[in-house]
């Protein structure tokens, strides 16, 4: 568009701005200045937004068209949620762009551009997009996960694999992982109320993954649910996880004008933020420190805050660093996998064959004299592949947690603007009918027969790029070495030790789901049934 075309344009959108404004206001009154001023703001934003989506650039991702100042959203709203995006890549193929107030999200649908994106080009899209309510929650970008790619980023995550995702960490903690299972089956077993009327097991597996994970990072244990640090906690990291998740804020991240409506949302993150890491810190982080400083040179690394504290002594990273990495534990190793094992046992309680299956493996391959132990899950092929299902078709991060390229890039042939935000949607690459055979079934079988080299795909081989629950490359989720064990004696002790079903009157238990920014959960916490099978 020429530059008269453009001057135009601004011109009659002015003109029908202040219009319509006085047709609004009483007709008799003069418009106030303020808004004559506001409306010479808004058609320049308007020349600016305009050019940017008529750039000369002609080689940019396909996409509906925007229009000045707020780009897409009109079109597309505020929840940007996996099926949503899916249902535009029919429209405008396998990488489209929206432009959603003054930013660009591309979103990618398709196998081979996922591989460029996570692998091929990971260094180009390596780095995390900006966000104003995540900006508090990671105190600009102060964590792991999502801080920009480079040496803060590389330094941080070197810290955290040492005493949290390492071979050698899973076989020095596996043990306390399978008690701590074990005291779950041990509480179902001796409740009368599960065995015919059901419960919400979802109160209790939590416990259970809090102890397993403040054990293994701060050498801590919660007596029981009731215990006031386990409440504490639990709202804390609830409370964040509704306020960063939420579609409520996208307005004011995409279009920067509106975001002084954003003030009071942001001052409850801020609060909430500050009292959380105030928590973390009295309760554990100093504990630890006081411990480490009267043990002196003979302390004796016995957790992974110890090793993280060491890290912040030898000048590495800095004490909000040591709050900042406890802030992605809570949040990535705890939340995600309490989110898939909901969805694995509530389908399993859809689908008594397939707990049939899962006990008549582990009696063929075990025996009866072997326990599941994670030394041993290698050798449960059925097991593993009702998993990997769970995960396919119930994917807890159903677009990843986004990327960025910090310059201009090309993909799939098109050009990609500097700072775009890149979102892989790995829901729908599992989920697409093209890909998969009868997606929407839950059906372990598929590992096994049709798709059966795609298990690698989460074990550190070949990769396959239809399946990412835990992203690839670079940025992929280190936890994958916890979440995938942790999950498989989960299942295997309740399959082995009951029948799981729905509760008296319903047929089958609801998996609707519910998504957020980053997540996809179960939206009904549903009570089951538990009945004892007899040894």
């Amino acid at each position: 568009m020429g530059n008269l075309q453009k001057t135009l344009f601004c011109t009659l959108f002015t003109v029908g701005l202040l219009t319509c404004t006085k047709l609004i206001i009483l007709p008799q009154f003069p418009i106030p200045l303020s808004l004559k001023i506001f409306s010479l703001i808004f058609s320049l934003a308007a020349i600016v937004g305009f050019s940017r989506t008529t750039s000369t650039s002609t080689n940019l991702p396909p996409g509906p068209r925007p229009v000045p100042i707020f780009g897409n959203w009109l079109q597309v709203g505020n929840d940007l949620h996996h099926r949503l995006l899916a249902a535009m890549s029919e429209t405008y193929g396998p990488v489209f762009l929206l432009k959603l107030g003054s930013k660009n999200l591309v979103v990618v649908s398709n196998p081979d551009l996922a591989n460029q994106v996570l692998h091929t080009q990971g260094v180009e899209f390596g780095s995390r997009p900006r966000n104003v309510v995540f900006d508090i929650f990671t105190g600009n970008g102060q964590d792991m996960v999502f801080t920009v790619y480079g040496d803060h980023w590389r330094k941080m995550r070197r810290i955290m694999t040492l005493p949290f995702f390492t071979n050698k960490v899973v076989h020095q903690y596996s043990g306390m992982w399978e008690k701590e299972i074990e005291l779950v089956v041990d509480d179902l077993r001796s409740n009368e109320v599960v065995r015919e009327e059901g419960i919400v097991v979802r109160r209790r597996l939590q416990l259970m993954l809090y102890n397993i994970m403040y054990r293994m990072m701060f050498d801590a244990k919660f007596e029981s649910e009731s215990d006031p640090l386990f409440v504490e906690a639990t709202m804390f990291n609830s409370e964040r996880s509704r306020l960063a998740q939420s579609f409520d804020y996208n307005y004011g991240d995409f279009i920067p004008m509106l975001r002084p409506f954003l003030k009071g949302y942001l001052v409850k993150c801020r609060d909430l933020q500050s009292r959380r890491l105030a928590f973390f810190n009295n309760y554990y982080v100093q504990k630890r420190r006081k411990i480490m400083a009267e043990n002196g040179e003979k302390h004796k690394m016995s957790c992974a805050m110890d090793h993280i504290i060491d890290a912040e002594t030898k000048g590495e990273i800095s004490s909000e660093n040591v709050l900042y990495i406890v802030e992605n534990i809570n949040v990535a190793a705890i939340e995600t996998t309490l989110w898939s094992m909901e969805w694995a046992i509530a389908e399993l309680a859809n689908h008594p064959a397939i707990q049939r299956n899962i006990r008549d493996e582990i009696a063929a391959v075990l025996g009866g004299e072997t326990a599941v132990t994670e030394s041993n899950l290698h050798r449960l092929p059925y097991l593993q592949a009702t998993i990997n299902e769970t995960l396919r078709l119930h994917s807890p991060i159903p677009l990843l947690v986004p990327h960025m390229n910090l310059e201009q890039a090309t993909l799939g042939g098109y050009t990609i603007p500097r700072e775009s935000k890149v979102v892989v949607n790995a829901w729908w690459l599992s989920n697409n009918p093209a890909w998969w055979k009868r997606p929407e079934d839950f059906r372990p079988e598929r590992f096994l027969e049709e798709e059966g080299g795609t298990e690698a795909a989460v074990a550190g081989g070949k990769v396959d790029f239809r399946f990412l629950p835990f992203g690839m490359g670079r940025r992929s989720c280190p936890g994958i070495i916890l979440a995938l064990p942790i999950l498989g004696l989960v299942i295997a002790r309740l399959v082995l030790s009951f029948e799981i079903r729905p509760p008296p009157g319903l047929a089958e238990v609801d998996v609707s789901e519910k998504g957020g920014q980053f997540s996809l959960h179960i939206a009904k916490h549903s009570a089951l049934v538990f009945k004892p099978i007899k040894a």
